[in-house]
């Protein structure tokens, strides 16, 4: 049989496909075609090595101090009586010295008396260096006096040293009416108004993270471009159970930042990172609110003409966060340490391309790389700390 071209190879390939014949394994390769080894790569096998010669930049230091207004320092149990801790000081600042970042904000420092262990572990020695902040006590939601408590609970925050409130994606998603049984509690109950007005009035911004990536919502089969990730965490899908949708979600929780027009709210993730024409619309419509960009680079960095624009618009409103989590999280793009930050200022200092968006061997949300941002100076000190440091009464 002569050899075909690539072209009539295609020709023939196309039409034994149309009339459904099977080509016997390495046919492809015996005429010129693709070739295959025997069997199949297993998805979670696949580990490409990109063949571009692009140019990567090594960041090792912000280009100005950064305020890091997303990390994990601590977390509390439900019962809110004890402290638990990721990391010590000493092993954050180490980093923190190396990478530039002059503040760090431990958003879940809890409440109840682990919220005053918080603050006295990671302020006492170092009061300029950490900040901290306080969550809502859901476990004590199905109490009658819920409301008036949790705005009690504000006040006592800011007179122990909390600096504002973190807000986790549990309201919407997780709790409800008996704490974990019965109907889910939606974010704008307005049970949680007494809260929102509190933290007002302690000047505490509020740090909410509501939904999750809209793939979350979806079934995870062949189509979803989050597959492994949800594979990998099936409980992190919201899809086909009586979870509201990412827009309800959002919809909620605008209501809420319409109704405490002098209470400030920091959508922690970018609000909805996929789609920043919507996140523009709500930033113009309520002007109570900035964005934080933790945990969303491989969003942005993947549509880089797009996210330099919404950083040109909104350079104001944008506070630099990773959703680092000391030692070994489970998720490989939040694991706190040098190679995390040094990415992230890559993102926003260079116009490298395609590059990772994580220190993982595989991109751990979805299989793309990302492109960065050159932000100018004027834009990057903002980003990096004068943002931050408006909302927090930061000095220096």
């Amino acid at each position: 049989m002569a050899k075909l071209n690539r072209r009539e190879w295609l020709a023939s390939f196309a039409a034994a496909a149309a009339a459904g014949a099977v080509l016997p394994r390495g046919a492809g390769a015996q005429q010129g075609g693709p070739s295959a080894k025997e069997g199949k790569l297993a998805l979670e096998e696949y580990v490409p090595k990109s063949m571009l010669h692009v140019r990567a930049t090594k960041v090792a230091r912000a280009r100005f101090p950064a305020v890091d207004f997303h990390t994990h320092l601590s977390w509390t149990p439900a019962d809110g009586r004890k402290a638990n801790q990721n990391t010590t000081p000493a092993k954050a600042l180490e980093v923190m010295d190396r990478r530039n970042v002059r503040v760090m904000v431990n958003l879940t420092g809890g409440f109840g008396p682990a919220l005053e262990e918080n603050v006295r572990y990671w302020r006492q020695s170092h009061p300029d260096r950490f900040v901290v902040f306080t969550e809502p006590w859901f476990g004590r939601f199905a109490e009658p006096n819920y409301p008036t408590f949790q705005a009690e609970q504000i006040e006592h925050a800011r007179r122990v040293g909390a600096k504002g409130i973190k807000v986790l994606k549990r309201l919407g998603l997780g709790l409800r009416e008996q704490v974990t049984k019965g109907p889910l509690v939606k974010v704008d109950d307005k049970r949680f108004d007494p809260m929102w007005e509190a933290a007002g009035g302690a000047r505490f911004p509020v740090a909410i993270h509501t939904s999750d990536p809209e793939a979350f919502f979806l079934p995870t089969d062949k189509y979803n471009e989050r597959y492994e990730e949800l594979s990998a965490h099936p409980d992190w899908s919201f899809h086909g159970r009586d979870f509201p949708s990412n827009r309800e979600l959002h919809e909620a929780r605008n209501r809420v930042v319409a109704r405490h027009p002098r209470t400030h709210f920091v959508y922690l993730h970018v609000g909805n990172a996929e789609d920043l024409t919507w996140v523009s619309g709500w930033l113009d419509r309520y002007r109570n609110t900035s964005v934080e960009i933790g945990a969303r680079i491989g969003e942005l960095g993947r549509q880089p003409r797009a996210a330099r624009r919404f950083f040109d618009r909104y350079q104001d409103r944008i506070l630099f966060g990773t959703d680092a989590v000391p030692d070994g999280f489970e998720t490989p793009q939040q694991i706190f340490g040098d190679e995390l930050y040094e990415i992230y200022y890559r993102f926003l200092e260079t116009e490298d391309e395609y590059f990772d968006y994580a220190p993982s061997p595989k991109p751990p949300q979805g299989r793309w790389q990302i492109y960065g941002l050159g932000l100018p100076d004027r834009i990057l000190r903002k980003v990096y700390w004068e943002n931050a440091a408006r909302l927090l009464g930061l000095k220096g």
